[in-house]
C-alpha cells in the first residue's frame, strides 16, 4: 500500500524550504547549491522534490529560460503552526496543555524562554 502524503513538511522538504524562505525564490541548482555539504541531493532529488512541495502548495513556479524558479507561498510561520497542530492532534489528542506540559517538563528551556512562558500563562488567566 502507497504511503499517504504528508501535508506537513518532511525533513528533507523543509531544508529546501529554509533555502527557499530565506532566499524568497531559487531554481533547482540554486537549491541544490544551497543545501549544506552534510545534506547535499542530487539535482533530481531537488527537482523531484520541489514538484512535491508545489503539489502540496508550499511553492509555485515561473518558467525562467529553460528552468523554473521556485517561490515560497506558504510563510515559515504558517508551516510551522501546521506541524505543532499535527503533532498536538497525533500525540496529545488535540490537548494544548498537555503539549505545553511535555515540552516543559522534557526540554532545558533558558530563563527569558520561562520568563515569557509564566507571562503567556498570566495573560491566558487574565483573559479566563
Amino acid at each position: 500500500m502507497p504511503r499517504k502524503k504528508s501535508a506537513t513538511l518532511t525533513e528533507v522538504e523543509q531544508q529546501l524550504m529554509e533555502i527557499l524562505w530565506e532566499r524568497r525564490s531559487g531554481t533547482v541548482g540554486e537549491v541544490q547549491s544551497a543545501l549544506l555539504p552534510d545534506r547535499k541531493a542530487a539535482f533530481n532529488t531537488v527537482q523531484t522534490t520541489l514538484r512535491i512541495l508545489e503539489e502540496k502548495g508550499y511553492v509555485r513556479h515561473r518558467t525562467e529560460g529553460r528552468a523554473f524558479r521556485y517561490y515560497p507561498v506558504v510563510e515559515r510561520d504558517a508551516a510551522s503552526n501546521s506541524a505543532v497542530r499535527n503533532v498536538l492532534k497525533r500525540f496529545f489528542n488535540g490537548a494544548a496543555g498537555a503539549l505545553a506540559i511535555n515540552l516543559i517538563a522534557h526540554e532545558r528551556l533558558t530563563p527569558e524562554e520561562l520568563r515569557r512562558i509564566e507571562q503567556l500563562v498570566q495573560d491566558a488567566k487574565a483573559q479566563s
